[in-house]
C-alpha cells in the first residue's frame, strides 16, 4: 500500500469537501477574558475577543481558582506520579470527589482525565456489571456516548432525538427482565436544546430502567448550585448516574460521573479507562473544587444570571437581523449557515477583519447541511463587544448574501 498516498487522499478530501480544520495560536492572558492574541501565521499578533469559548463563565481566570491551584502546585508539585490505584490518589482528588458528589446529591463521585473518558469507560462497563444490559441511546448523544455504548459489546437501541414515544416504544418491545439503562444529554451543545428529563425518568421507573444524563454543558450553568438542569428542574434523584466535566463552566479540565457508592465503586474497580489512566495533576483537581464550591454560592448564581443575559440580548439582537438562530432557551447560541464553504469564510473575515474568534462547526459534529457559528456569550462579554458582533455577522450575511430567514426552534 503507498500509504503516503493514502494520508494525501484522505486530506484532500476534507479540503475538497470544505470542512479542512484548521486550528488557530491564542494566548489567553490572565484577567483580560475574553480577550486573548491571535499569533497569525507570519509570526505577527492580533488582539481578537474569544466568542467561542466552553469556559463559559471565565472560571478559567478566576482568582479562587489560581490561588487554589498555585497553593496546590507550590505544596506537591507538578504531575500526580500515577493512576489511582499507583500513587495517583490525593487529599485533592478525594477533597474534588467529595465537592461533586455534595454538588449532585449523589453518596459517591468518581474523577476522570475528561468527560469523554467518562462517559466512554462508564458506558462500555456498565454490560460487565449487568448482563444482557440493553441500553437506549438518543440519536445526538455525543461522540463520547456513541463510543462507550458501540464498545461495551452488549445490545443497544437509538431513538429519534427526544422522541420519548419512540422511546417508549423501543422498551416496550425488548424482555421486561432485562436489565435496561437510557443515555441522555440535558442539554445538547449544537442546537442548545433540552432533553425531556422528567418525561425519561418516568419512563425508566415504568419500565425498570437505570438513567445515564450527560449534563456537561449544564453543569456549573443551572440549577441553584450550578449542578445541571436535573438540579434546575428538582430531577436530580430520579437519575442513577450523573456525568459532567470541570473543562466548560468551571474553567479547568477533568470529567467525572456521579453516584451511588455502589456503582460509583463498581466502576472504579472494573473501568479499564479509570483503572489505567494516570490521575489528574493536583493542582489541576485543587482548582476544579475551588471552582465548583464557589459556583455554588450566590456569588455563582450571579455569574449564571450575567451569562443568560447576554445570551438572550445576542439571540434577539441577531434574530432582529434575520439572521437564522437556532433559539432552544439555553446559553448556546448556534447561528446556522447551512455550508461548510460558506461557514469557513465567514469564521475566517470576523477573525481577520473584526477580530473576533468564532470557529465553524462542519460535519461530522454536525450533519452535513446544518454547518453553523457556535457563539458562547459570558457574563464578561460587556456591550460594546457584542454590539460588535452583531455589526460584524450584520456585513459578512450580506457580503456572502446568505439567507436572512430566521429557523423555527
Amino acid at each position: 500500500m503507498q500509504y503516503e498516498t493514502a494520508l494525501d487522499t484522505a486530506l484532500q478530501r476534507l479540503h475538497d469537501e470544505g470542512r479542512y480544520r484548521t486550528f488557530i495560536d491564542i494566548e489567553r492572558r490572565k484577567g483580560h477574558f475574553p480577550h486573548a492574541v491571535w499569533r497569525r501565521p507570519d509570526g505577527s499578533e492580533q488582539d481578537i475577543t474569544v466568542w467561542c469559548g466552553n469556559d463559559y463563565l471565565g472560571m478559567g481566570q478566576h482568582p479562587a481558582v489560581l490561588d487554589a491551584m498555585h497553593k496546590a502546585l507550590d505544596a506537591t508539585g507538578a504531575g500526580s506520579g500515577g493512576t489511582r490505584n499507583i500513587s495517583g490518589t490525593t487529599v485533592w482528588h478525594k477533597r474534588l470527589e467529595a465537592e461533586l458528589a455534595d454538588l449532585h446529591g449523589k453518596e459517591a463521585a468518581l474523577i476522570f482525565t475528561s468527560a469523554y473518558i467518562a462517559n466512554d469507560a462508564t458506558l462500555s462497563t456498565l454490560p460487565k456489571l449487568f448482563p444482557g444490559l440493553i441500553i437506549y441511546s438518543d440519536a445526538l448523544n455525543h461522540a463520547s456516548m456513541i463510543e462507550g455504548v458501540r464498545r461495551n459489546g452488549g445490545a443497544k437501541r437509538i431513538f429519534r432525538h427526544n422522541d420519548v414515544a419512540h422511546l417508549r416504544e423501543l422498551l416496550a418491545a425488548d424482555d421486561p427482565a432485562a436489565p435496561k439503562l437510557i443515555a441522555f444529554e440535558s442539554i445538547y451543545s449544537m442546537d442548545g436544546d433540552f432533553g425531556p428529563i422528567a418525561d425519561i425518568c418516568d419512563l425508566a421507573d415504568e419500565f425498570g430502567a437505570l438513567t445515564y444524563i450527560d449534563e456537561v454543558h449544564a453543569v456549573g450553568m443551572y440549577g441553584p448550585r450550578g449542578a445541571g438542569v436535573a438540579e434546575r428542574d428538582g430531577l436530580m434523584h430520579r437519575i442513577d448516574i450523573i456525568n459532567g466535566t470541570m473543562a466548560k463552566a468551571y474553567g479547568v479540565m477533568g470529567g467525572y460521573i456521579a453516584a451511588s457508592a455502589k456503582m460509583v465503586d463498581a466502576v472504579r474497580s472494573y473501568a479499564p479507562g479509570f483503572i489505567f489512566t494516570t490521575s489528574l495533576p493536583p493542582a489541576v483537581a485543587a482548582g476544579c473544587a475551588a471552582s465548583i464550591a464557589f459556583l455554588k454560592t450566590a456569588e455563582g448564581q450571579h455569574l449564571r444570571d450575567a451569562q443568560q443575559l447576554h445570551a438572550r440580548i445576542l439571540k434577539t439582537r441577531l434574530k432582529g437581523l434575520g439572521l437564522p438562530i437556532i433559539d432552544h432557551g439555553s446559553h448556546i447560541v448556534p447561528v446556522h449557515v447551512g455550508d461548510p464553504v460558506h461557514c469557513k469564510m465567514i469564521s475566517d473575515m470576523l477573525l481577520e477583519d473584526h477580530g473576533v474568534y468564532v470557529q465553524p462547526i462542519n460535519f461530522p459534529t454536525v450533519p452535513r447541511g446544518t454547518e453553523r457559528l457556535r457563539f458562547t456569550p459570558s457574563p464578561v462579554h460587556d456591550p460594546r463587544q457584542i454590539d460588535k458582533v452583531v455589526r460584524a455577522m450584520d456585513a459578512l450575511w450580506s457580503h456572502c448574501a446568505l439567507n436572512r430567514s430566521e429557523l423555527s426552534a
